[in-house]
């Protein structure tokens, strides 16, 4: 028996062959600042993943001659020169599908809300190429904010991407928030980014879209103001790749970058850190291309790639109204079109503070329903109007009939379109408010009392009139129909009498 095993573990040994395997190992030459440098990584890719000795991931964001330049993405303050960095022989990727909706996560995929692991076994670069020409098909569907300012004269179409811009405390954050809010049972999956936000205020929108069941639909990613700049700077790429994932699986998803102002001033710093030469307001040469290449793949696919959309609604933070500085400048030509948020507005009590004005989706129509279009076509003509008129009539001259009657006209348009947060607004009932208001149904409505009006029969519309309601819905794709447009008239006619 003992000669049997003696035999056994002999054979054994005679028959092991040892295998070698190559690792390639670098090491820590400089660290600091969430930047280092690493020697010895000769066959290193960009943008690959790799870990220090102390667990921290990094990725390569500098190729030198020799050495790399590596964004660390965590804590740096345990790492050491001499410390070994291991090629994960990964480039930097997320998880991506279905696990993640009504997930908190961060810039890596990984969980933040204490709900456990990400259910995903699928992974996408973050950084991918945008899809060609050939791929996409025009945009022709809306992307329903629920705001009557923007759905009625700036429309978003699904696959478009409109920036969101103006001065800090305007606003910004509460149209996206709206907007996803809005989503619910339009089909649409969402993916809001924070980039560079406190962690209180992060908080405090996932307890918004929960109180709201938008979380059911929702991704939350997460970069705040006290992660490394290295985690803000990818984080609006990682959040383009969940949405990419949904437009690849013949999906509509909706994506909002808040704000791009704190990614350029991320990659700015990390730039600057690796000694890459300033340009303009110290960023470097190619901030146009980051954002580039990011906005540039939110697309509206063809039915021949599936039909799917990414829609991109990035914010830009403008200083003092500055929509001429770099950023600003870099990203309006870029997008397709801009919801210009104003100071003056906010503080005059224009809520949301739209300028219609200078505001512009270069879609325009084309992603509108065939009602809305129909219906608010003259909207804008009426509104620019009022806007020379009130200028004019500061001026205290005597007006003509004719000109009184279009300034009055357009302050109750102006009332109307006010509208109070997480109050979003159904296609029929925006319909319905742009066609009184144009048509001169809410002449006889005092201008003061114009907003309780407005929520008076929006109360109404959702109670006593929801045949009215069901009958615009229907006629909504193909164009409000004679017998329609009667009911809806006689119907405001009608409250108005009975309303108080």
């Amino acid at each position: 028996m003992t000669e049997s095993i003696f035999d056994s573990i002999l054979k054994q040994i005679e028959d092991f062959q040892p295998t070698i395997e190559a690792v390639e190992v670098g090491y820590v030459m400089e660290v600091g600042d969430g930047i280092a440098r690493v020697s010895g990584l000769d066959n290193v890719r960009y943008n690959e993943l790799v870990r220090f000795q102390n667990g921290t991931a990094g990725i390569v964001f500098n190729l030198e001659k020799d050495n790399v330049g590596v964004i660390i993405m965590g804590e740096y303050d345990t790492i050491q020169e001499g410390d070994t960095v291991s090629p994960l022989g990964r480039i930097a990727s997320v998880p991506v599908g279905m696990g993640l909706v009504g997930r908190v996560v961060d810039a890596l995929g990984n969980p933040l809300d204490g709900k456990g692991p990400i259910a995903s076994n699928e992974f996408m670069n973050i950084e991918r190429i945008a899809p060609g020409v050939m791929k996409r098909k025009s945009v022709n569907r809306p992307v329903q904010t629920g705001i009557l300012a923007i759905d009625a004269m700036i429309p978003i179409g699904r696959g478009q991407r409109e920036l969101i811009i103006g001065d800090r405390q305007t606003g910004k954050t509460a149209i996206a928030l709206d907007t996803i809010i809005n989503q619910r049972g339009q089909d649409m999956y969402c993916i809001y980014v924070a980039i560079g936000k406190r962690r209180g205020e992060v908080a405090r929108i996932q307890a918004t879209l929960e109180q709201y069941g938008a979380m059911d639909y929702t991704i939350l990613v997460v970069a705040s103001a006290s992660d490394a700049a290295a985690l803000q700077y990818i984080a609006p790429f990682a959040g383009c790749a969940m949405g990419e994932w949904f437009m690849e699986n013949g999906k509509d998803a909706l994506i909002i970058y808040d704000d791009l102002s704190k990614h350029a001033a991320a990659y700015r710093q990390v730039s600057l850190l690796l000694r890459r030469p300033p340009g303009r307001e110290a960023f470097p040469g190619d901030v146009f291309y980051l954002h580039s290449r990011l906005l540039e793949r939110a697309a509206q696919l063809s039915d021949e790639e599936g039909g799917g959309s990414l829609t991109a609604l990035p914010i830009i933070e403008t200083l003092l109204g500055d929509v001429s500085a770099f950023i600003p400048t870099n990203v309006i030509s870029i997008t397709d079109g801009q919801i210009y948020l104003e100071s003056e507005l906010f503080y005059a009590g224009q809520r949301p503070a739209v300028n219609t004005g200078i505001s512009v989706s270069r879609v325009g129509g084309a992603a509108q329903t065939r009602a809305m279009n129909k219906t608010a076509g003259g909207l804008r003509l009426q509104m620019a109007q009022f806007r020379s008129l009130a200028a004019f009539a500061q001026f205290g001259s005597n007006l003509d009939k004719t000109t009184q009657e279009q300034l009055d006209r357009g302050l109750r348009l102006n009332e109307l379109f006010k509208q109070s947060q997480y109050n979003t607004l159904a296609l029929s009932e925006q319909i319905a408010l742009v066609y009184a208001g144009t048509s001169g149904l809410l002449d006889g409505i005092p201008v003061e009392r114009v907003g309780a009006w407005k929520a008076d029969f929006v109360r109404a519309m959702r109670a006593q009139y929801s045949d009215l309601a069901s009958a615009i819905d229907a006629d909504a794709k193909k164009g409000l129909s004679d017998e329609t447009r009667a009911k809806l008239e006689n119907t405001i006619k009608s409250f108005n009498e009975t309303w108080s």
